[in-house]
């Protein structure tokens, strides 16, 4: 059996889209933090990680590239995982009985219309929805409701007040799945590589980005997503993280090379399948 890493707790979402991705029961060792994944890996080399990228309403998770980045794990593939929040409490009450709601920031903003049409319910942050409903559990909190997926409410045994509590229906979280080059190895195996993340500097001149990014135009590369972040240190200068598309893996690499004196610091985070989405 797999095993894989992921932050948050049994139930929470990154534990779904692992479960999905791979199509068969998985171990999953939970982790506070997004950087505790990679120190896992590193005590495990066997493990496998998976960690939220973007989502589709509250957008990048920006620390979470710079961990890819400096972790040097390269990506494996890729899964887009339906969200749909419920509100759940310990059993026998009603929404009328629940006086704080809590949740991760995220999975609050996501559910902001069914929140405000509670009445005198406090709202508190928590750093997981399913450690939120664990919580709950574990010390018996009456009165207290937690958002957080159908299978977390499972696991620790509370009772679902509300399905669908999500504002936007179209609610997805790209997940990226890492692990060391040689379980990455043999996962590709008779995949079509057809997706990349790279990460790159250029020189703080003018039309700099721009020449890179007629290059991939020349070479019918497709960017899917484009990401600036600040460099430390180096006030009002950017690493560009982009993710491509491509139908020939040698125009691909082609392009690369192609753009190589026109960057600084190229990395290649990864070379991938497109990510399968889960259904509605």
């Amino acid at each position: 059996m797999k095993k894989v890493a992921i932050q948050g707790g049994l139930g929470a979402y990154h534990g779904i889209a692992a479960e999905n991705f791979f199509n068969e029961e998985v171990e999953i060792i939970p982790c506070v933090t997004f950087r505790d994944i990679f120190h896992v890996i590193e005590k495990d080399p066997n493990c496998i990680g998976i960690m939220a990228i973007e989502n589709t309403i509250a957008g990048s998770l920006l620390p979470n590239y710079d961990l890819l980045k400096n972790c040097k794990l390269p990506i494996a593939g890729e899964y887009k995982q339906r969200i749909s929040h419920c509100l759940a409490a310990m059993p026998g009450q009603t929404i009328d009985d629940i006086k704080e709601v809590q949740s991760h920031p995220i999975a609050l903003m996501q559910c902001t219309d069914f929140l405000d049409k509670l009445k005198d319910v406090k709202v508190v942050e928590h750093e997981d929805t399913a450690l939120a409903a664990r919580d709950i559990a574990d010390k018996l909190l009456m009165g207290h409701a937690a958002i957080c997926s159908e299978r977390a409410a499972e696991i620790y045994g509370l009772e679902i007040l509300a399905r669908g509590i999500e504002t936007n229906k179209h609610n997805f979280t790209r997940f990226l799945i890492f692990a060391n080059p040689w379980i990455v190895d043999d996962m590709q195996k008779n995949e079509v590589l057809n997706k990349s993340s790279i990460v790159f500097t250029t020189a703080h001149t003018e039309g700099s980005l721009s020449h890179v990014l007629s290059v991939f135009s020349f070479y019918n590369i497709n960017l899917t997503k484009i990401q600036s972040l600040p460099i430390l240190g180096r006030e009002w200068e950017y690493q560009f993280y982009v993710d491509l598309k491509f139908a020939d893996l040698t125009r691909y690499r082609q392009s690369l090379n192609a753009i190589r004196p026109l960057t600084n610091e190229l990395l290649i985070l990864g070379v991938y399948p497109e990510g399968r989405q889960s259904e509605e």
